[in-house]
């Protein structure tokens, strides 16, 4: 019985050794390649994923080794050589200890090839045919280019070539200048053969330009001709900061080459708060515009700048990177900084938006903002199209205006004082210049007067005189000019309320209107004057008070007494 045991434990053994030595001893496999279909025109990388990979690990394609690449122990990179054959080939792995069992097809096309449309010669053919652009005028719209005042640069450009330029697109860049409006890029269209076209584009100085005679503007022109081939022309100018708004200089290259591919421009940018200031919530929108021939796919706008994971145009693991941009001023609100777009079709356009805030912190100035707008070409390579747009951010006065004590009463066509007071609510200095009061029932002296500088906190007093013309509520109007941060003239105003009342008058001042507009002075009885009545009282005459009878005339003679004249006619007793 034990003799039999000890048999079983050791054929047991022995069939687990065996197993051991036929079966790999690592757990390796193969999910997925990426992309599965390339072009053979050129050498394109491969991705292999899966598990248990090793250094040793080789991808093979119809049972030949390609170059590989072990990044991970899930991820391998081969290189497809150009000139593979067309059609379907087999992909599969090989480690120590043999193959992996898992395979996938590659697809393998040839590039697509434009047809040429046949030329119809009239007399003598020429080498060839192109467009050809070149700068016939630039100049500035102000004869004195300053720091921080926007200008107007317009250029001029002419085709010269013997064929039309398709979908031609100008870009605008300087080292001393920010773009304003357009970012910078300015989409021309189709320009025919002998034609022109002109394009203004707005600048700002990036800095002061104290000291320099002439700030340079670089110009990149893209575009197509008939057959889809793109050409590429830089001109060099240059805008006196001195004066004068001539031609620059111009150095003009051309780099002809066969891209047919899509490209998204912002054509143009607004916001819902103008103008911005610190702290200020708005909306940033803007329309996108794919200026190339093939469609976009899958796009992906990153506001402040990004990427999506790419190798040389090659897809890699990993999704869209948009935390790495720049919100030092300008932060997403209300949802993050990526925004899926889905497909733009070639010459489409879409409108976008994004809600922004204006950091508290940021000071007055121009600010390029960097948006990225990732997609995958038609040949399945995620492509990074970087554009830059400009926002200026104002620091505008807050002033309270109003008065510094409750006003008197006003009456009508009687002068009052008006106490008005204003008081700066900013957080920094401001420097205001004349100030105006103006109201349309009534006059006041002095209407005007030079505020100058404002502290935070600050306060101005101003002292008129109100001379109102009827009674009634009236409204007075503060006007105060000041210059912004780019220098351009504003104005601040706001409305006061008052109210006038009726004219008073002294019911003990007698109305020169009686007695037909002649004035009767009131003269008081003498002593003589009394004596009289009471005589007159004694025979039975009248002896009422003049002033009241009516009846009585009281002559006045200067130097004199009054003497009562009787008027005769009736009598009572005394």
């Amino acid at each position: 019985m034990k003799f039999q045991i000890k048999h079983f434990i050791s054929a047991l053994l022995t069939i687990v050794l065996l197993a051991g030595w036929v079966t790999p001893a690592y757990a390796a496999d193969v999910t997925s390649i990426t992309p599965t279909s390339v072009v053979n025109d050129a050498d394109r990388i491969i991705t292999v994923a899966g598990t248990g990979f090793d250094t040793s690990a080789v991808v093979l394609m119809d049972g030949s080794a390609l170059i590989t690449s072990f990044l991970n122990d899930q991820t391998l990179t081969a290189t497809v050589p150009a000139g593979t054959s067309t059609g379907t080939h087999i992909i599969t792995v090989t480690m120590t200890g043999g193959p992996l069992l898992t395979s996938f097809n590659l697809n393998v096309t040839a590039p697509v090839v434009v047809p040429t449309a046949t030329p119809t010669a009239t007399g003598t053919p020429l080498p060839f045919t192109r467009p050809q652009l070149r700068v016939t005028f630039s100049g500035a719209s102000s004869k004195q280019i300053s720091s921080d005042k926007p200008f107007k640069f317009t250029v001029n450009f002419e085709n010269a070539g013997n064929m039309t330029a398709f979908n031609t697109q100008a870009v605008f860049s300087s080292a001393d200048l920010v773009p304003l409006e357009t970012g910078g890029v300015a989409v021309l269209g189709n320009i025919s053969a002998g034609g022109g076209v002109s394009v203004d584009q707005r600048f700002t100085s990036q800095g002061s330009l104290s000291g320099k005679t002439f700030v340079i503007i670089d110009v990149a022109l893209t575009y197509y001709d008939d057959k889809g081939t793109s050409y590429s022309d830089k001109f060099t100018l240059n805008v006196p900061t001195g004066g004068g708004g001539g031609s620059g200089i111009v150095y003009p290259t051309s780099t002809p080459t066969g891209v047919n591919t899509a490209q998204l421009v912002i054509t143009s940018y607004a916001s819902t708060v103008d103008p911005l200031q610190p702290g200020e919530h708005f909306q940033l929108g803007m329309t996108v515009q794919n200026m190339g021939n093939t469609t976009a796919k899958s796009v992906t706008m990153i506001v402040g700048g990004g990427s999506s994971g790419s190798n040389g145009g090659t897809p890699q693991p990993g999704g869209v990177s948009g935390g790495s941009g720049e919100f030092t001023n300008f932060a997403p609100v209300g949802s993050s900084n990526i925004q899926s777009l889905g497909d733009v079709q070639a010459g489409g356009a879409l409108q976008v938006t994004q809600n922004l805030i204006v950091n508290v912190s940021t000071n007055p100035g121009a600010y390029p903002i960097k948006i990225t707008f990732s997609y995958v070409n038609k040949n399945g390579e995620v492509v990074n199209d970087d554009q830059v747009i400009t926002l200026l951010v104002y620091s505008l006065p807050n002033l309270d205006v109003s008065f510094y004590r409750p006003p008197d009463p006003f009456f009508a066509g009687q002068p009052g004082p008006l106490p008005i007071q204003i008081v700066n609510l900013s957080k920094r200095t401001s420097v205001l210049g004349s100030m105006k009061i103006e109201s349309e029932g009534g006059t006041l002296d002095p209407a005007s007067t030079l505020v100058g500088s404002l502290d935070p906190g600050g306060y101005f007093t101003f002292d008129s005189t109100l001379f109102p013309d009827a009674a009634g509520p009236m409204q007075l109007t503060v006007t105060i000019d000041y210059t912004d941060d780019f220098n351009q003239a504003r104005t601040f105003t706001r409305k006061l309320d008052v109210t006038v009342e009726e004219a008073f008058v002294d019911p003990t001042i007698p109305d020169p209107s009686l007695n037909g507009g002649e004035f009767t002075p009131i003269t008081e009885e003498t002593f003589f004057q009394k004596a009289w009545r009471f005589v007159l009282g004694l025979f039975g005459l009248d002896s009422a008070p003049p002033a009241d009878s009516g009846g009585d005339i009281i002559e006045t003679v200067p130097g004199q007494e009054v003497i009562p004249i009787p008027s005769g006619g009736g009598g009572g007793k005394g």
